[in-house]
């Protein structure tokens, strides 16, 4: 829910989701029943939608209860289901009415495909992350009554449109299920059985990361997308941090806005670029979208790079003062940065005192989600966010 809220806070216009079954995120901390009409809510009230992801690739048994559980998402409200398994497609056609999006499992990659979930009843296509962009173009050239939506931001999977059975295989956890242990992040030596010496790759000292993918950064090319006919433009973070989420959707909040009023300019895009760099993330890439000769693989590491530290969420402003949550360690004395959907994002200032419920003195403040009050000199918004570089 924290997740949800930051988003809407930072310019999501919907958000997707997954309950307690059927979703592949299962080891993320998924919405209860409950959970999802008090999101539904929360959305509707702001002018904002809610996705559910119904999409594993199911199993006979997966069905029970399936029945009980789309008449809880359709008296939620719930703006539409993300579903990649015909057979859920056809159940959820036959016993709701709730609108159905095509998830990017379904690995929709040609006009034939959309013109098929089209006439099945669908109203978007999330299309498989495979495509270029001018592929992009023909499919709506061809089909301009569908919605298409795309990934721009996130995790790349090394799998064919994520479907993967090395977690499986290796784990007996399955991905496609919503179970992956991510081992294409794994250290790995790739040798040919007939031959003593392992596959030439790119390493170092600890070894190679030939099946880590790194991160999809599209935001300078959302013109590019727009004019290829995607109106939906998806980040894929639901493992993430709250802290990751409001860092790149305020980005392409920005970048959005900037491009309706015509102000999208190439300062612009390197400074949004900087912020996302702000985020956690891999080496980016655009993926399969540009003609372009890169490596998609990051070969030296799998782990992220982390150049902010998320400090503390905004809980309440008064003059000159914040009350916050507290997320990471800072001292008194420590300059934070602010990260605001207002024009104060950015903006640093040194923190003078700090005092805990009781109206005490903290200098060092290390007790994650205590409650301080600070010297703020903006007009911050709850919700706002203060990060403090690494």
């Amino acid at each position: 829910m924290e997740k949800l809220q930051t988003a809407f806070h930072f310019g999501a216009d919907a958000v997707y989701l997954a309950g307690k079954r059927y979703g592949l995120r299962a080891f993320a901390d998924n919405f209860t029943d409950e959970e999802i009409a008090e999101a539904c809510a929360y959305a509707h009230e702001r002018g904002k939608k809610v996705y559910v992801t119904l999409n594993i690739y199911a199993r006979d048994f997966d069905f029970d209860g399936l029945t009980d559980y789309l008449k809880v998402l359709e008296q939620a409200h719930v703006d539409a289901v993300l579903i990649s398994d015909v057979g859920v497609f056809d159940y959820v056609k036959r016993n709701s009415n709730l609108p159905i999006h095509i998830s990017t499992q379904a690995n929709t990659t040609n006009s034939y495909a959309v013109q098929h979930w089209r006439d099945a009843g669908a109203e978007r296509v999330v299309l498989a992350r495979e495509l270029p962009l001018k592929e992009i173009a023909e499919i709506h050239t061809r089909c301009p009554d569908v919605q298409l939506e795309a990934f721009v931001h996130g995790a790349m999977c090394i799998s064919y449109s994520g479907r993967c059975l090395m977690s499986n295989y290796l784990a007996n956890r399955d991905g496609n299920r919503g179970e992956c242990v991510q081992a294409c992040r794994w250290q790995w030596e790739v040798r040919e059985v007939n031959r003593s010496d392992a596959m030439p790759v790119m390493e170092d000292e600890r070894g190679t990361y030939i099946f880590n993918s790194k991160d999809m950064n599209m935001l300078a090319h959302l013109l590019e997308l727009i004019d290829a006919g995607v109106v939906s433009f998806k980040i894929e973070g639901r493992m993430k941090s709250a802290f990751y989420v409001a860092t790149v959707v305020a980005a392409y909040r920005r970048a959005l806005d900037a491009i309706a009023n015509g102000q999208f300019t190439d300062d612009l895009i390197q400074e949004l670029n900087a912020e996302l760099n702000k985020a956690s993330h891999r080496e980016y890439t655009t993926g399969f979208y540009l003609d372009e000769e890169e490596s998609r693989q990051f070969y030296e590491s799998s782990k992220a790079v982390e150049e902010y530290k998320f400090i503390a969420v905004i809980r309440d402003m008064g003059s000159k003062k914040a009350l916050i949550e507290q997320r990471n360690k800072f001292t008194v004395g420590e300059e934070l940065e602010i990260l605001s959907a207002n024009e104060h994002s950015g903006k640093t200032f040194v923190v003078e005192y700090a005092t805990d419920e009781k109206g005490c003195d903290v200098t060092v403040c290390n007790k994650v989600k205590q409650l301080l009050t600070i010297n703020c000199p903006y007009p911050l918004q709850a919700g706002d966010i203060l990060r403090k570089k690494v």
